[in-house]
């Protein structure tokens, strides 16, 4: 121990002591050390102690990296804002600690304290957990950014409230960056904040989005190194970042501390972000916008709860929902996004080395800790059910490093049209103090190479051939049980009856419109630009379809067959589709329909392209063989295993705080609709999309909160060949070119075929159809 030499009435104490090999402190090795200081009076009787938990760990930024540890660490973080659906900002205990424990379970490792210092509470619990922070200073001054960062009425504000935020927490040793606030421009304050902290801290590095915002004139993202020693820019594109890490010659890495806005049904395009971040080298992940919605408990006056936003309060000015942009909802319950992010940040990856030998190479993707405390088990799926199971040998792969595993399993034997799946997850081996023993930590799944072998099962026909019955309206055929009804104006199925019970209401039908996405355009703040407003513009909202041809074909194959010719347009509009069915009656009881659809030019960028049926009420069982359980969309699916999943159709709704598309499941191969007797199959010709709601597209794009819809009896099953992928243009990128519908001439195909439960497997007669 000594002072500082001088002679000052305030003497400052300095401490030097070494410990020889500390345990090092990371996220993923959060270890701790308490320590204790003693005031004692001249006879060494203490009279005052202090004691603070701390931890030992080296941040530095070198070669476009940043370091923990020496170790270059990608961010797979989040922005948090304090927040509880009663209390407001003030948020307990448990609250706070339940964020820790759900960020945890999903793989997250970093959190942006956006944008102000939290509750000391928060940081004991990063430093006990492990989440590396970024501690953000209370200074935003969004109305006039560019103006008080440079007035120096306000430089002595700027520094006080840097110095308070450094001083408070330097002793938390989660705290691995400052920052010097949010959106408020660049100037000689930020500079006179950062010069204190450089000087009085230097074992962290300084970040600042502000200093590097290509949206204030003449800056770019090599500048404000004064400030930031992170290239940290908002919302960039993908191109954009991966253009900078191959032609960047500066020494500072990029992360992203805003990006993926996560509002509603949202996080699309995130899998690309990651794809670019771990095959660029400067890219070190990011923090998405935000972790959760900032909704408040209400009730209206029928006691409905709802989550309340700005305007709900008789506030004005308001952001209308512009707070609920979250990953969970305001109670911690996650959004069907945050598992899509689970998955791309996970520690572990298999990839293949011979999937026919049974060969995978599992990477250790951590930093620090070798993959001891997981425990590695495997799976094989006959469309989509567990046949088979095993563990993998216990692995010690050391950080960074990969292990070759050999998985020796007898291949199941498959009939015609079944797939196989290899599932490989790796789970915790022990109770942790955010999950339980068994927490599935990681997972990868493979699709073998086998086909089905024999000659196809052959589909059982129905008794007899149809009898068929024409007249001007309608065109009606009966086999045993069995009777369909076709309408010759509607051009359509109007009934699907088995056993005197309805199954059909109406359909299908082209449909194109969907319930608009925040990230398809604000439903309180119009944007023409938006996808959204062009789509209104258009009129895709207000479709009118017209029947222009119906034509009976009864060839010596025993089936019939009916092609309808259609015109479909928006009110008042030149422009539209042109869509053609062909509906084969098979002897077999499958209907086949063929559709094709041809979008003239005018019209880009749909909502979605595909066709909706609309089921007798009761149908509420839903089963599919496709990815799940959670929703799914094509620029965020990969979180969602391919696997065989049993459902409600009212559980098939997700509560967006701000109603919207929800439900979505790709790459589908079969679904059925049943009540406790007798079902409908639906088997497209390829993979598509699929959903089952007691909600339509027009009750979504209607409603502004959850309480004001009213779910009907009737069953809406949308079956798309494309739907627009989610991109994140609510505060950000749009949705990418790729995952978009542009126009020109779409075929797609499915078979509708009833079932009686007790009589008929379903999967069966769905591998039998897949099988032709």
């Amino acid at each position: 121990m000594s002072n500082t030499g001088h002679t000052w009435p305030r003497l400052e104490v300095q401490f030097n002591e070494k410990l020889p090999s500390p345990k090092k402190w990371s996220s993923e090795s959060p270890h701790l050390y308490d320590l204790t200081i003693a005031l004692c009076n001249p006879r060494g009787r203490a009279v005052e102690h202090t004691q603070c938990r701390v931890g030992f760990r080296r941040v530095e930024v070198k070669n476009r990296e940043l370091l923990i540890n020496g170790k270059p660490v990608l961010m797979r973080g989040v922005n948090r804002h304090d927040h509880h659906e009663r209390t407001g900002k003030t948020v307990d205990y448990e609250t706070y600690l339940t964020d820790i424990q759900v960020m945890k379970r999903f793989n997250i490792n970093a959190v942006r304290t956006a944008h102000y210092p939290n509750d000391p509470v928060w940081y004991d619990l990063c430093d006990l957990h492990g989440i590396y922070l970024i501690d953000e200073a209370n200074i935003e001054s969004h109305d006039h950014i560019y103006q008080i960062c440079r007035d120096k009425r306000y430089a002595h504000a700027f520094l006080d409230r840097g110095m308070r935020l450094v001083q408070r927490d330097k002793n938390h040793p989660s705290v691995i960056m400052w920052s010097l606030g949010n959106e408020s421009g660049y100037g000689p304050n930020h500079d006179a904040v950062g010069g204190w902290i450089r000087g009085f801290d230097p074992s962290r590095v300084l970040h600042y989005e502000g200093a590097i915002s290509r949206n204030q004139s003449g800056l770019t993202w090599d500048d404000g190194a004064r400030v930031t020693d992170i290239i940290c820019p908002m919302y960039p594109t993908i191109d954009s970042i991966v253009e900078w890490a191959r032609t960047t010659r500066g020494a500072r890495p990029l992360i992203m501390c805003e990006y993926a806005h996560a509002m509603g049904n949202s996080c699309g395009n995130l899998a690309e972000y990651w794809d670019a971040i771990e095959s660029h080298h400067g890219l070190q992940g990011g923090f998405i916008w935000d972790w959760v919605d900032q909704g408040l408990l209400k009730h209206d006056d029928q006691g409905r709860p709802y989550w309340a936003y700005g305007g709900d309060f008789a506030d004005y000015p308001n952001d209308a929902n512009f707070c609920i942009n979250g990953l969970v909802w305001p109670d911690r319950t996650p959004h069907p996004a945050l598992y899509e992010f689970k998955k791309l940040i996970q520690p572990v990856v298999v990839t293949a080395i011979d999937v026919k030998l049974g060969t995978f190479s599992v990477r250790n993707k951590q930093d620090f800790t070798s993959l001891a405390h997981l425990r590695g088990h495997w799976q094989l799926l006959v469309d989509g059910v567990p046949v088979v199971d095993g563990r993998l040998p216990l692995l010690k792969t050391a950080p960074g490093q990969s292990t070759r595993v050999e998985i020796k399993a007898k291949p199941p034997r498959l009939q015609r049209g079944q797939v196989c799946h290899l599932r490989i997850c790796f789970v915790t081996t022990r109770d942790c103090g955010w999950a339980k023993e068994g927490h599935e930590v990681a997972w990868d799944e493979f699709e073998l190479p086998l086909k089905g072998s024999g000659r196809a099962t052959t589909i059982r026909p129905r008794p007899n051939l149809f009898a068929f019955s024409e007249n001007q309206r309608s065109i009606t055929l009966e086999s045993g049980p069995h009777r369909v009804q076709f309408s010759k104006s509607r051009g359509g199925l109007t009934s699907l009856r088995q056993n005197g019970q309805e199954l059909l209401l109406e359909g299908p039908t082209l449909n194109i419109w969907r319930g608009p996405t925040d990230n398809d355009g604000i439903k309180l703040r119009p944007n023409p630009r938006k996808a959204l407003g062009r789509w209104l513009d258009a009129g895709l909202d207000r479709l009118v379809i017209r029947t222009l041809a119906v034509q009976v074909q009864k060839p010596a194959t025993g089936s019939i067959v009916i092609k309808t010719h259609h015109r479909a347009k928006p009110a008042r509009k030149p422009f539209g589709f042109d869509f053609r069915q062909v509906y084969t009656f098979l002897p077999s009881g499958d209907i086949h329909v063929a559709n094709r659809v041809t979008v003239d030019k005018q019209l880009s960028d749909l909502p979605r392209l595909g066709v909706t049926l609309t089921l007798q009420p009761g149908l509420a069982r839903f089963a599919w063989l496709g990815r799940g359980p959670q929703e799914s969309y094509s620029d965020r699916k990969r979180g969602y295993p391919m696997g065989y999943y049993e459902s409600t159709v009212a559980e098939q709704y997700v509560p967006y705080i701000m109603p919207q598309e929800h439900g979505n499941h790709t790459d589908t191969r079969w679904l059925t609709l049943s009540n406790d007797t007798q079902g409908l199959l639906i088997v497209p010709g390829a993979p598509m999309h699929c959903s089952a709601s007691h909600l339509t597209a027009q009750d979504l794009t209607r409603a502004t909160h959850t309480n004001e819809l009213a779910p009907r009896q009737e069953v809406i099953v949308c079956l798309d060949l494309h739907q627009r992928g989610l991109g994140g243009a609510s505060c950000g990128p749009d949705t990418l070119l790729h995952h978009r519908i542009e126009p020109g001439t779409f075929a797609f195909s499915y078979r509708l075929r009833s079932f009686c439960l007790g009589e008929d497997d379903p999967g069966e007669l769905a591998r039998q159809t897949l099988s032709l």
